[in-house]
């Protein structure tokens, strides 16, 4: 009896996990385990080493990440072109503004305020971009391809056009000021707050507020992409006639992507305008939606990690350039009469994008998967 015990035992230890999935001691012991640990510790430590221009760059990227995200969702995920993401970016900035901010007059316009606890004002603001999207989500859920993108490119000047000339909204050219965000009491403005002998601005304040809307957008959309909505997403990209054929709701699917990628537009407005404290109509035309097409084609059609990726690059290049400007060759400060660093970038990710086309359709989020691989040892009966 207790030899065919013995003999049992261990069968029943050795089993493996259901579907096969790692136990949590494997998960531990994987190298990406230990490099996301060392990267959040190194992110959260950044506001006590970096000064304020490279911590606004990165505020600037996380913003830029925030919006990439939505919209490759929409266009490298379901397969729309948009051409018009500045313009919910814009909802969400001004939307903020006019919900957070005080009646007053400022270069000689009156300004309207309504005065709402900031916090509301930034869940609202990313509603109402939500619910310009779902206005235009109709023309949405049956155009595709560049119909769609010319369709979208009007919504371009179209708020240009607001933005513009609703001055008593707006502030007209000259922009207006952003009301500070206030949270529990807990005021992300310039006034100092001394943590561990390190005086704490606006800028090392938000940047936890930034790490927090990356990170819970990020893991919302790799929850929507992995799951079954991101299934219909990339059989609507794929093939849309088999994808209406097995019972997806092709209009409704593309409709609603839509809306949820004016909302992540929408968020990264708002962080937008409360590290610029300043919301400008020029900086939200076509050449930012430019941009955002850049950034999911150079990180990775389709992929979370690759629109954060594509986003940190192409916000981060021109800030590095200008920092940079008098040690680099051919660049030099704006005004100067060389190359200017926002030139240079465009120059720069522009080829980006070509080679990204012909050497790596996957984006740069393939090469962290791809690199592993190539040395990986083969398992016994694998075929070479």
């Amino acid at each position: 009896m207790s030899d065919t015990t013995a003999a049992a035992a261990p069968l029943v230890t050795t089993a493996p996990a259901p579907g096969g999935a790692a136990t949590f001691t494997e998960r531990l012991r994987r190298p990406r385990t230990y490099a996301v640990l060392v990267a959040s510790v190194l992110l959260l430590a950044l506001p006590f080493y970096l000064d304020r221009f490279w911590l606004q760059a990165g505020l600037f990227a996380m913003a830029a990440a925030i919006g990439a995200i939505g919209l490759n969702m929409l266009t490298g995920a379901t397969g729309q072109l948009s051409m018009g993401h500045a313009f919910f970016l814009a909802v969400g900035a001004y939307s903020y503004c006019i919900l957070a901010g005080e009646s007053s007059t400022e270069n000689g316009h009156s300004l309207t305020g309504l005065g709402l606890p900031t916090w509301l004002a930034a869940v609202l603001a990313v509603l109402l971009a939500g619910a310009a999207g779902g206005v235009f989500s109709p023309i949405a859920g049956r155009l595709r391809g560049a119909y769609l993108g010319i369709a979208t490119l009007a919504l371009i000047f179209i708020g240009q056009h607001v933005l513009f000339n609703a001055g008593s909204l707006t502030g007209g050219y000259n922009g207006r000021a952003v009301p500070p965000l206030s949270l529990f009491g807990f005021t992300f403005d310039d006034t100092e707050v001394v943590v561990a002998a390190v005086p704490f601005g606006s800028s090392e304040k938000l940047w936890y507020v930034g790490l927090v809307a990356l990170l819970l957008s990020a893991l919302f959309a790799r929850g929507i992409l992995r799951g079954r909505p991101g299934r219909a997403m990339n059989a609507i990209r794929d093939h849309r006639i088999a994808a209406g054929v097995m019972g997806v709701p092709v209009a409704r699917y593309r409709a609603g992507v839509f809306v949820l990628s004016s909302m992540y537009a929408g968020l990264a407005g708002v962080l937008l305008a409360l590290v610029f404290q300043r919301t400008v109509p020029e900086y939200f035309g076509m050449i930012l939606s430019l941009e955002y097409l850049a950034m999911i084609v150079i990180g990775g059609l389709g992929s979370v990690a690759g629109a954060v990726v594509g986003a940190f690059f192409v916000s981060l290049l021109p800030q590095v350039l200008t920092h940079y400007s008098d040690s680099l060759p051919l660049v030099s400060a704006p005004g100067t009469g060389g190359l200017a660093p926002g030139e240079a970038s465009r120059y720069l990710y522009g080829a980006a994008v070509v080679a990204v086309v012909l050497f790596l359709p996957g984006g740069l989020a393939r090469l962290g998967i791809a690199l592993p691989r190539v040395n990986r040892p083969k398992k016994s009966g694998e075929k070479k």
